[in-house]
């Protein structure tokens, strides 16, 4: 299915992704209504893209001249697949327990850089589980793609998920005025101008103001707490109704 490839350069933004000051990781939770089922799991996932993909299934490696690279390997499933048997402690609920863990894992220890960047946890006792992958494998709409692609439609298991395509309505252009052309012309040099000049200012001189949020020293590793919400899909599409281009909804 795919090509064989020798080491891959990382990308300028998945370089950044992997500095000590912009350690960054996607962290995403599922939920089911049956139990899981820990062999069906395992089975699944080792015949899936998952173990197949190249940039899944390749290392972090710095050569001698520090330059960083995707370099392919074989996954220890052992290693990326975790099951949490026991309940979470103190948790109220299943929502709670996986809230509990993404907050654990948000400022837990970097991953190991001699497996590839991910992990799958599993919450036995809540039917949930949770993933973990390094920025640098890719953003969010690349990952989102790919889990999607591994999902099947629950009426067509044989076809994959689509999604509704955005609709983007333009303006005609011939029909503007003049007047309106140079208007907006006139306020993206206006606005240019103030961005460029309001960026030097705050690397040479300005520094932000010090807030009861700001934080201090290490506030990076400093304990997180995940709280979530939820919303009646009606009361979005309400929303959506009168305020265009608010909410983005999918079916």
């Amino acid at each position: 299915m795919f090509q064989e490839y020798k080491e891959e350069p990382l990308t300028p933004a998945g370089r950044l992704f992997i500095q000590p000051e912009t350690n960054i990781s996607v962290i995403c939770c599922l939920g089911t209504h049956e139990p899981l089922r820990i062999d069906a799991i395992k089975s699944v996932i080792a015949d899936s893209m998952l173990a197949k993909h190249p940039r899944l299934s390749s290392i972090l490696v710095v050569d001698k001249n520090g330059h960083e690279y995707w370099r392919k390997t074989k996954i220890d499933m052992n290693r990326h697949i975790i099951f949490h048997n026991d309940p979470i402690e103190g948790a109220k609920d299943d929502q709670d327990a996986a809230n509990i863990l993404m907050a654990d894992l948000a400022v837990s220890v970097p991953f190991e850089t001699d497996k590839p960047l991910w992990e799958l946890h599993f919450l036995i006792s809540h039917k949930c589980a949770v993933i973990r992958a390094h920025h640098a494998l890719g953003d969010g709409v690349s990952l989102l793609s790919f889990f999607l692609a591994m999902c099947r439609k629950a009426d067509d298991p044989e076809k994959m998920p689509s999604m509704n395509p955005v609709v983007v309505t333009r303006s005609n252009g011939g029909d503007e005025a003049i007047g309106g052309i140079l208007w907006r012309l006139l306020k993206l040099v206006w606005f240019t101008v103030v961005f460029v000049v309001d960026f030097i200012a705050r690397v040479l001189w300005v520094r932000d103001e010090m807030t009861v949020v700001s934080g201090g020293a290490g506030v990076e590793l400093w304990p997180r707490k995940l709280v979530t919400a939820r919303f009646l899909i009606d009361d979005m599409k309400i929303v959506k109704k009168y305020i265009p281009n608010t909410v983005s909804l999918s079916f």
